[in-house]
């Protein structure tokens, strides 16, 4: 099946290959674009090498690739998933990556460590009050820095030669502009997104665990039970 997945333009990353490994093709389309910060970036470099924070969590793969190569010193540093991991490493910062694809679960992997800790969150300028809150209710001390913001690109997806399309964030699905069709199989990365489709009216055929490779794994079972092929 080929599949339109929701990215920002240049940041497909190995999404290609992925979708292959599943036995399926992609290509990206693109209802936001970001705009980069470069004074939320100084400043939260600045802090780091002060030693401003004992834990760093990055929510996504972006800010880590615009800030990796400025970090010369660094705390504790907690990674979303492996493509944010990957960012960090190629700049040899080590990092602990999170066991699934959901910021909410930062506090509950740090536990009673995070009590006391000051924690930089270099992110998108996407309001996420809820792990804010659950930093500050276990004790933690959170810092956000907003490095880049989202903006609509105004630009219908095109769509007319996919048979699937994947929804990966929120965002991405309320700012798009696009026309469903009763062939399109409509996908949500995960349940957070799954969540805003359906407050829209749009049921997600397909909903993922917050990756990529699960979404795919979820489009073969869901295919499996209509006696498609998949893998």
């Amino acid at each position: 099946m080929k599949i339109a997945v929701t990215r920002l333009a240049g940041k497909e990353q190995s999404d290609a290959a992925r979708c292959a490994d599943a036995g399926h093709s992609c290509y990206s389309v693109h209802p936001l674009r970001s705009v980069v910060r470069e004074d939320a970036i100084t400043a939260f470099a600045d802090a780091a090498g002060r030693g401003e924070f004992d834990c760093v969590f990055f929510t996504s793969a972006l800010p880590a690739k615009l800030i990796a190569p400025r970090l010369d010193r660094y705390p504790r540093v907690i990674a979303i998933g492996p493509q944010t991991a990957g960012e960090l490493r190629r700049h040899n910062i080590d990092c602990e990556v999170l066991t699934s694809f959901y910021s909410r679960d930062f506090v509950p992997y740090l536990g009673e460590w995070i009590r006391g800790k000051r924690i930089g969150i270099p992110r998108a300028d996407v309001p996420n009050p809820s792990l804010l809150d659950a930093i500050t209710a276990a004790g933690g001390i959170a810092k956000e820095y907003r490095c880049y913001t989202l903006e609509p690109t105004g630009a219908e997806l095109d769509l007319a030669g996919a048979g699937a399309v994947l929804f990966t964030s929120a965002m991405s699905f309320t700012k798009a502009i696009w026309a469903p069709r009763p062939d399109l199989l409509v996908m949500a990365i995960g349940e957070i997104t799954a969540g805003a489709m359906r407050a829209a009216g749009t049921k997600p055929a397909v909903v993922g665990d917050g990756s990529l490779e699960g979404t795919l794994a979820a489009l073969n079972s869901f295919l499996a039970t209509r006696g498609e092929p998949g893998r």
